[in-house]
Formats: C-alpha cells, structure tokens, sequence
C-alpha cells in the first residue's frame, strides 16, 4: 500500500485556500460590525434629541435633564460605536470562520446521499419559511431567524431520514454493515514512537484500527534528526524513517491538513491541537505527552503502558531462575531482571553478583513505572515479613500501591480450610 499523497496535497489546497479567503472575512466582518455601530449611534443620538424635545422627558420611568451633544462629543460618540462594532465583528468572524471550515470538511468527508439529504431538508426549510411568512406577517429579523431554524432542522432530519430508511439512492442510502471504518478515530503518531519501532508491529498486528496519521511537522522533525551533527541521533531518526517506508509498504497512511495549527508552536503541542481537531488520539511512549495530551482532553495510547500490560503476571511463591546484576539498595539486596524487564530484588544476594540461582517470589509491587518483584534465595527458608516490608519501602519511599505475601496467602487458605 501507499502513502496517501492525494489527501496531503488536498489538505494543503485546502489550507492555502482558507489563508487567501480569511483576510476578505476580516474585511466583510470589520465593515458590517462598523455599520451596525453606527446605526446604533445614530439610534442613540436620536433618541437622545426626542428626550430633548420632550416636555417631560424621563428614562425608564425617571425624569432626567438631557442636554444636546457638542460636535466633538458626537464624534467621539460615533466613533466609540464604530470601534466597538467593528470590534464585535472581528470577534463574530473567527467564530464564524472556523464554523464554517468545519463545515467544509463535513461536507467534503459526506457521501452523495447525505449531500442530497442535507441540500433537501436545506429546501424544506426555505420552503417551510415562505409558507409561514406568507401566512404571518413579521419583521425582517424575525424572518431571518425562522428561516435559520427551520433549515436547520430541515437538514438534520434530511439526514436522520437517510441513515434509517435509505434516501434517494439504494445503492448509497445507508453505509454497509461491514464497512466499519467510519467509526474509527484517527490514530496520530509522535515522532518517539516511530522510531521506537514497536508502532510497526503493534499495526502490523491488528492491535491499531482505523486511519494512521502522520502530520507533516513530525515528518520534517524526523528529517531534522536524521540530518543531525550527532551520530546517535542521526541514526534515531534513519531508524524512524525507515520504519515508516516499511509500515507505508504494509498500510495506509495518511498526512493530514495541518494548516490550523500554528508553525510558532512545539511540535508535541502542535500534535495535540491537531488530534483535538480531528477528534483523534495520539499513540505515543512519551510520558510527558501523555499527561500533556490527557489534560486536555486528548485520548492517549501509551505503546509503553500496553506492554507493561501485557507482561507475565508473577505470583508469591512462583520459583525462577535470576541472575544478579547488581546490588540492591538496603544491606545484602541483589537486583536481577526478567527477559521483560521487570525487576528481581532478591534478599541476600549482594554478594552473589553474576551468579545464577534459584529464587521464590514473596512479594510484587506495581509502581508508576511498572512491576517490581521481590524474592528470596530458595535455599535459605522463609524470610521474615519485617524484612520484606522494608525492602518495599526502600524503592517506593514508604508508599505502598499493591502487595501481596506468599504468608497471607497461605494464612487465608488455612482458615479457609
């Protein structure tokens, strides 16, 4: 499979269409917010000077002495409205602006039938709007806002009567039960993650459903490490690209329109900006990304946590075979590693190191950075439960998260029994 370069270049038009057209919205805003702050300064000033002629002029049921405006007072009047119209336009068009684009990319991502559905409630509306007008008379703008709601509600159920009974075209009235695509949200991949590697075997697998994105910036920081000065970083990010041309060969992915988020920002913060967008989560072994991208309600998978999860669970009592690597932290602790990495502290091994012994599991603790177990040398018998508690405590400073003792277990057998 290939790369999606149609998508990338259309989401680049795409972009480069929205920059040309958004000075015009400025423009058309900035002037109408203008006008209407005139016309109210007008309507200000005219009531003021009905108050003026008025025998007895009184506002909101109070009397009040109202004197006529200087010239100068009047201009700074009218140009306080303007500025503060003008204002209020600037404000409508970036809410406006960005409603539309988003109704752009809705439109675009909609099948033929849901076009024809919306364009027909869009009609029943306007039609709805002019039966009722005919009938009951009103003002202009109250008009408009019945025209408003009922094209909207025209459009919703167009599309309501597509997805349940099938609209217009049999062939394309209802999406097919075993096209589930549609459901999936985008998966976007930082740059850590790729050249991590496990991305490719994780999608290769079956584990990552739905689109794969790969935005434009993390391409161009991939190439910046692989043009590095730096030996060990020039080969992170070769490593990086070529398991993308490897995953590009196996599947479909896709450089999403990246022209909403702002050049100026960090790359992990332009990530998450253009996963909300998208409405997609992030897939990342970045810690810092994670707890970034979770704040601000962007879904996170962490290539880290799913392999923690699938380590082998190792049980108080379970019997293995560990080779000491190193010391320990307290007095006569030894540290060995299973082929997963979890790690062994063993209890009177300090001096054994590089030798490979037989242990019995009295304890496993799960931490923030995952499982730690900890055992005993087979041969020397029971160890004391005081010992193995201080053991814990030395390598999670006195916070307990989960333990579990091989003598609590046999205790509850027993009364069991």
């Amino acid at each position: 499979m290939r790369l999606t370069q149609s998508k990338r270049k259309g989401g680049e038009k795409m972009g480069m269409s929205s920059r040309r057209v958004r000075p015009l919205f400025w423009i058309i805003f900035v002037f109408l917010g203008g006008l209407l702050g005139s016309a109210m300064a007008t309507q200000y000033v005219s009531r003021l000077q009905d108050l003026i002629d008025s025998r007895d002029p009184r506002l909101f049921g109070l009397p009040i002495n109202p004197t006529a405006l200087t010239p100068i007072e009047e201009t700074l009047l009218y140009g306080s409205f303007i500025f503060v119209g003008a204002l209020f336009g600037l404000i409508l068009e970036s809410i406006t602006f960005h409603k539309a684009n988003k109704t752009r990319e809705t439109w675009e991502m909609m099948d033929p039938s849901g076009k024809i559905a919306a364009i027909l409630g869009f009609v029943l509306g306007l039609v709805l709007t002019a039966l009722i007008v005919a009938i009951v008379k009103g003002p202009l703008w109250l008009n408009l806002i019945l025209a408003l709601v009922l094209c909207y509600i025209g459009v919703v159920g167009g599309l309501s009567l597509k997805e349940q009974v099938g609209f217009v075209l049999r062939g394309t009235a209802a999406p097919s039960k075993t096209d589930h695509r549609v459901s999936y949200r985008p998966k976007l991949l930082d740059t850590n993650v790729i050249i991590d590697g496990r991305i490719a075997d994780i999608c290769r697998a079956g584990f990552v459903e739905g689109p794969i994105f790969v935005p434009k910036f993390i391409l161009e920081e991939l190439q910046q490490i692989a043009d590095s000065s730096d030996s060990l970083k020039r080969a992170r990010g070769r490593r990086g690209l070529d398991i993308l041309n490897q995953m590009q060969k196996e599947m479909d992915l896709e450089v999403p329109d990246s022209s909403m988020v702002d050049p100026a920002e960090e790359v992990d913060a332009r990530l998450v900006i253009l996963a909300r967008e998208v409405g997609g989560a992030i897939i990342t072994n970045d810690f810092n990304l994670n707890k970034v991208a979770g704040l601000q309600g962007v879904d996170v998978l962490n290539v880290n946590e799913l392999a923690n999860a699938l380590k082998p669970v190792v049980l108080p009592g379970e019997e293995m075979k560990v080779t000491i690597i190193k010391e320990g932290k307290e007095k006569e602790q030894g540290i060995g590693y299973l082929d997963d990495g979890t790690m062994i502290v063993v209890e009177g091994a300090r001096r054994l190191i590089g030798e490979t012994m037989q242990v019995s599991v009295t304890s496993v603790l799960q931490t923030v950075q995952g499982k730690m177990s900890f055992a005993k040398i087979r041969e020397n018998g029971e160890q004391e439960s005081e010992t193995v508690e201080e053991s814990i405590r030395s390598y999670t400073s006195g916070r307990l998260r989960r333990k579990t003792r091989q003598g609590d277990q046999q205790g509850v057998c027993e009364r069991s029994g």
